[in-house]
Order: structure tokens, then C-alpha cells, then sequence
């Protein structure tokens, strides 16, 4: 089957139903391609595009994301250009509608692991970083001369610490992010399946932090709606693509695939 028909075919149940729809989607590696410092991350412009066209089509349009709330709006041009999305950062801890933002201060667990691991660090291998993301603390190895091996090395300690604060590790594409418990993408998720009351969800990700939003999607179908999981596909993450019910090529794609989507609705 060519690849435009088959996405055309697993999209099918969404399109029937956009105007009811929950369409949720990942940032980093999904709107934007992956890159070696968090901070020069930038969306797609194909993919924002598909964004706006998408917006007005359907029941919610959302962003869940680890990023915070504010960085996200900047890089959809929501400060400027605004248009009917939802954001939901730090795992759904931020909130952001319509220029209106909720972001509760950090955790104090998190705020002392960040000590902790800025400490360790110090002597971890060159081009490692801590980055912080306001309701967690995640470590990058991906600027390091060996990235696998540095995430390997550091893989023990940096648990230690989440441990000792009462933390979650959640490992991903050269990252290790560690946050309180019960915060992740499936429950943001939920949250806003309850809020709105689709009869469709579909869910693009990219990373293994996006598997609770996969799960959601899987329970929610199990109860009659009509759900599909997509995978902006990537060689480091193979888990996330056997588990997804569609594929695509990166950021590219899912901007394709969201397109395709208005088009689907619209013929």
C-alpha cells in the first residue's frame, strides 16, 4: 500500500468525526526535529501551518508537552498570530489558552534534585546538560563525544538522586528527566478527553514519555471511541513505533499526516 493511502486509511475514523475530535500532539521531535540544545528547538513551519488549518476543524487542538507553556506559544507564534490551541506544559502541570497561563512554581523535591544533579554533573562527561523544565529536571547526553555511553554512565546516579527525593527517571532520546510521579502526558491527556467529551483522540508522539498518551488512547478505544496513535518515527526510538498504530517520517511527516487530515474532512 503506498504511504499516503495508508495514512489516509488509519485516519479515516478521525476524519469522520474531526468536529468531535481531541487532536493532541507532542513538541520536541514531533513539531520540531530533535537538535543538540533544547533551546534552539524550532517548529516546523509546515507543521504550525497544518496547525492553524486544523484548529477551527475540530472539537480541541492541543499541545502536551515536557516544555514549559510559554515556549511552546512563542514557537507556534501564538504571541502574535494566535489561533484556537490548547497547551498543556511540564506534563500537563502548565497551562496555556488563549494568552491565559497557569504555571504553578516547581515542586521543592524538584528544585533540590536540580541542586543535586547540577552537582553531579560537574564531572560528567563534556557536552552534558541539565536543562530545567520548570516542573521536572531533565539531563541531555546528546552533545557529548559518546552520547549512549554517557547516558549509560550517568543511567545509575541520576536515579539515585530521583530516588532520594522521592522522583520518577523517564529516559528518552539521550535524556533522563526525572519528575514527581503521577505527572505525564497520559494524564494531561485524560484530563482533557473529560473537559471536552470527544468521540475521536488521536495522539502523535515521538519519545518514550509519550507511551501514557499511547495507553490512554488504547483504553479509550477499548470503550467505543474511535482512537489512533501516531509515531513521528525515528531510529532511536523503535518501542514507540511498534506500538504505534501509524508511522510517519519525523516532524515532516506529522505535518503531512495533519494536512492530510483537513483535507480527508474537507473532500
Amino acid at each position: 500500500m503506498h504511504e499516503l493511502e495508508r495514512v489516509r486509511e488509519q485516519l479515516a475514523p478521525i476524519a469522520a468525526q474531526l468536529g468531535r475530535a481531541l487532536i493532541a500532539v507532542d513538541f520536541d521531535g514531533t513539531l520540531a526535529p530533535i537538535v543538540q540544545r533544547p533551546e534552539d528547538a524550532v517548529a516546523l513551519p509546515d507543521a504550525v501551518a497544518a496547525l492553524r488549518d486544523l484548529a477551527p476543524r475540530v472539537s480541541c487542538l492541543a499541545v502536551i508537552t515536557g516544555r514549559p507553556v510559554e515556549f511552546v506559544a512563542h514557537q507556534l507564534t501564538l504571541d502574535t498570530q494566535p489561533f484556537p490551541v490548547v497547551l498543556r506544559g511540564a506534563y500537563g502541570r502548565e497551562h496555556w489558552q488563549n494568552g491565559d497561563v497557569r504555571q504553578p512554581p516547581p515542586p521543592d523535591e524538584v528544585r533540590a534534585a536540580a541542586a543535586d544533579l547540577a552537582a553531579l554533573l560537574a564531572t560528567a562527561p563534556a557536552g552534558v546538560l541539565l536543562e530545567d523544565k520548570g516542573s521536572g529536571v531533565a539531563v541531555h547526553t546528546r552533545q557529548a563525544v559518546d552520547p549512549a555511553g554517557a547516558l549509560g554512565l550517568l543511567d545509575e546516579p541520576v536515579r539515585a538522586v530521583a530516588a532520594r527525593h522521592g522522583l520518577h527517571v523517564e529516559p528518552g532520546r539521550y535524556v533522563l528527566e526525572v519528575r514527581p510521579f503521577g505527572i505525564d502526558k497520559g494524564t494531561a491527556l485524560l484530563d482533557l478527553v473529560r473537559e471536552h467529551q470527544p468521540q475521536a483522540v488521536l495522539f502523535v508522539g515521538d519519545d518514550l514519555g509519550d507511551l501514557a498518551a499511547f495507553e490512554v488512547v488504547e483504553q479509550l478505544r477499548e470503550r467505543g471511541l474511535a482512537g489512533v496513535t501516531v509515531c513521528a518515527g525515528s531510529a532511536e526510538v523503535p518501542t514507540l513505533a511498534e506500538r504505534a498504530d501509524l508511522v510517519v517520517d519525523g516532524p515532516a511527516g506529522v505535518a503531512v499526516l495533519l494536512s492530510e487530515l483537513v483535507r480527508l474532512a474537507a473532500g
